[in-house]
This record gives structure tokens, sequence and C-alpha cells, in this order.
């Protein structure tokens, strides 16, 4: 854990995943290694922490490229935590790489998507423990959902939690000022500490950059940032990512995306990045400095 504070503290992290892996009618197309390394090479500039989604489909390679490009952090997603075999990767990059993998997280709102349950997800966690006794575990639950009182057990097993925090899903937002998310944000984590079983991880929050008819334009998704640094700046307790990498096209017509949409009625998600899906840097990443070794 004092390893993953001090990332938190010293840090800087993004959601990343490859813009090569694409999830289309429930077809993956995996990523490939030459992509990841291309796409991690102009990520490393500005960020030194990777938080996944998938420890299969291709994402196998990440945590060896990402070690010879010496980002510092990796929190590896396990999509399916109930999948053997995307579990045993999971294990298998942290095993391999203990000065890289910092944390392992078990699902990507698997709870808000009637995917498991808390009772199932304790056991997974208790599981996973016995094989990776030292790594910290957590998982991933938009933040509202932490706030059921059935769910004190399950975070009195985490070790740290990973939470998704989005203003731009709040009927304010639409007119509100960058301030005012950004102190969403913040607000969300004060509610949220004393439920906590340690460090809180921002794993997704942000603005996409499109389309502008609803307000998502890539200077509302620059002042956010730059709100939110000032608001909350990085400590070992309290930290967030940037989300996401890359835009993902794909994700517009993918009903996962937002549990229950279908497929379509969500255009926005294909606009997440800080980068274009060409690996193109917008003005949020511009206006980011570069990590000191660069």
């Amino acid at each position: 854990m004092e390893r993953l504070r001090a990332a938190l503290a010293q840090g800087r992290f993004v959601a990343y995943q490859p813009t090569s892996l694409k999830v289309i009618d429930g077809h993956v197309t995996p990523a490939d290694p030459e992509s990841i390394r291309a796409d991690l090479e102009v990520l490393r500039p500005k960020f030194d922490g990777l938080i996944t989604y998938d420890a299969t489909h291709g994402t196998e390679s990440i945590a060896a490229i990402a070690a010879q490009l010496k980002f510092r952090a990796l929190i590896i997603g396990v999509w399916s935590p109930a999948d053997e075999v995307e579990l045993a990767a999971a294990i298998a990059a942290a095993r391999r790489f203990p000065q890289l993998v910092l944390g392992v997280s078990l699902g990507n709102e698997l709870l808000l998507a009637g995917r498991s349950d808390p009772v199932a997800l304790e056991r997974m966690i208790g599981a996973v423990r016995a094989r990776l006794p030292t790594m910290p575990l957590a998982t991933t639950e938009p933040f509202h959902i932490y706030y059921r009182p059935e769910l004190s057990p399950l975070l009195g097993q985490l070790d740290f939690l990973l939470v998704n925090v989005h203003p731009v899903f709040q009927p304010w937002f639409r007119d509100a000022p960058g301030t005012t998310a950004a102190r969403f944000v913040v607000n969300v984590l004060a509610e949220l500490a004393p439920r906590a079983c340690g460090p809180i991880l921002v794993k997704e929050t942000g603005v996409p950059t499109a389309p502008e008819s609803q307000g998502f334009t890539e200077a509302r998704q620059a002042s956010f940032y730059a709100q939110l640094r000032r608001q909350l700046p990085a400590t070992a307790a309290r930290a967030f990512a940037y989300f996401a990498a890359f835009d993902a096209p794909w994700r517009a017509y993918d009903a996962l995306a937002v549990p229950g949409a279908a497929p379509g009625a969500h255009p926005e998600e294909a606009h997440w990045g800080l980068y274009d899906a060409e690996r193109r840097p917008k003005r949020a990443a511009r206006e980011l400095a570069s990590l000191p070794r660069y």
C-alpha cells in the first residue's frame, strides 16, 4: 500500500484501453502489441500510471510494454473476474511485474450492470487475496453505488477504492461552470471518505469533446481538468485519473457503455479521450506539463 499511496501522491494516472481493441455487436477485435506500444509511447511523456479494464484480448502485453517504457504504476483491470482465464492472466502479470503492478481492480461497474452482487464480489476478493496476498485489491463502481448500506461488508474488504464520478450525467451539468463540476467531484470524495477502507482514486471523470450540440467541446474538457487539478491536488489519500486516454468511436454503438441504453443513444461515449482515435492530442493533453523525465 505504501507504493500505491506514493503513486497516487506523486504520479499521474490515465484510464487506458488500447486503440486497436474494439467491441462491436459483441464481437471483440483484440488489441495488438505494436498498436499498444504506439499508444503507450504517445502517453508516456504526460502520464506515468495506467489503469486498464481488461486482462485478455491482447491486453496481456500491456504490462511488459509499460515496463519497457518506464511507466511507474499499473492497476490491472479484470473485466470478468469470474472468468478464470482472464483472472489468471491478471495474476500472472502482477507476479511477473511486481515493481510495476500496484493494484488489481476486480470488475468495472459489475453491480451497476447487474453482472454480479455484493456477496459474490466479497467471495471473489477473498479468493484473489489468497492467490495475491500482498497485492492491493479494489473493484470499480459509480459513486452512488457505494452509498448503499449493504455494501459495507464489501467495502471493508477492499484495500483501496476505485470510483467513477461523472458530472456530465448530472441534470445541472449542461449550464454549469467548470468550477461547479470539479467541486462536485471533490464533494463526492468527501462523502465517500468515511466509507472507504483506504485511499480513493477516481478512475473515471471528465468531459467528452463532442457532440458540441450537447455542450461537449475540447475547451470544456480542458477547463474541467484545469479546475479539478486546482480543487483536487493529488495526495496519498485522494487522487484522480484522466478519463480516457483515447477516443473510441466504437463505444457510441456499444450498449454496455451506458447500461440499459440503446446502441447509438449516447454519441458522446466515442469522445472521452484526451487524444483522438489517431492519437493526436486534444487541448486538455496539450495543456498538461510533461513529466520530469521528459
